[in-house]
């Protein structure tokens, strides 16, 4: 798979809904409701991070709940990008971008947002072909206005900036042009999920989707 194919179908799954959920579950017991819960409020797209021991269980668990598409997160070697194949991934998010992992992510066919924080960074992406890219640490990096100037004179790449996003400042993110949409972890708080809260988790979505 070329990185063009990859940000073709990167493109098509930002597009789905203005927020994807970054998830770290400890328990996959809990995936499939929190899957569902989620879908049901309008976040279709679910990034589940490779932070825990269940995370490949709980990808599995999540790839079954109809109407979403998972995704792994955190993914950094060859290892990473197969397991989370294996698993049922149906796209890949990196915090960076390495030869070998973006060698991976072409043989396993597994689309990826690469991450990038600088103009060098993203310029060496989109020289691959990589036009959809995931902005992090958005915050640290400097947040929206560095985004902003970086997509005046990159303008063909477009991103998921994650990191430090928050309802508070999402809009701050998706009114620019070169975002297709954000990652944040607050619609899925780890308390709602301990006592098992979907119809919380399901407004908190319903929330978030409506953003854009």
């Amino acid at each position: 798979m070329t990185p063009a194919e990859q940000s073709r179908l990167a493109l098509e799954i930002c597009l789905m809904a203005p927020v994807v959920p970054v998830l770290v579950v400890e328990d996959a017991s809990t995936a499939a409701n929190l899957a569902a819960a989620l879908i049901a409020g309008g976040l279709p797209a679910l990034e589940v991070t490779l932070r825990t021991p269940a995370a490949l269980d709980v990808i599995r668990a999540m790839a079954e709940v109809p109407g979403g598409v998972v995704g792994a997160g955190t993914l950094l070697t060859r290892a990473n990008v197969k397991a989370a194949k294996e698993a049922g991934a149906k796209f890949g998010v990196s915090p960076g971008a390495t030869p070998k992992l973006l060698e991976a992510c072409a043989e396993f066919e597994l689309p990826l947002l690469p991450g990038a924080a600088t103009a060098t960074e993203v310029m060496a992406l989109l020289e691959q072909g990589y036009t959809v890219q995931k902005f992090f640490p958005a915050e640290a990096s400097g947040g929206a206005p560095t985004l902003k100037s970086i997509g005046a004179p990159i303008p063909q790449v477009r991103f998921c900036p994650t990191g430090g996003i928050s309802l508070k400042n999402a809009r701050d993110y998706l009114g620019l042009p070169n975002v297709l949409c954000v990652g944040g972890s607050w619609v899925a708080p780890v308390g709602m999920v301990t006592a098992g809260d979907w119809a919380g988790i399901t407004a908190l979505a319903a929330e978030a989707a409506k953003l854009r």
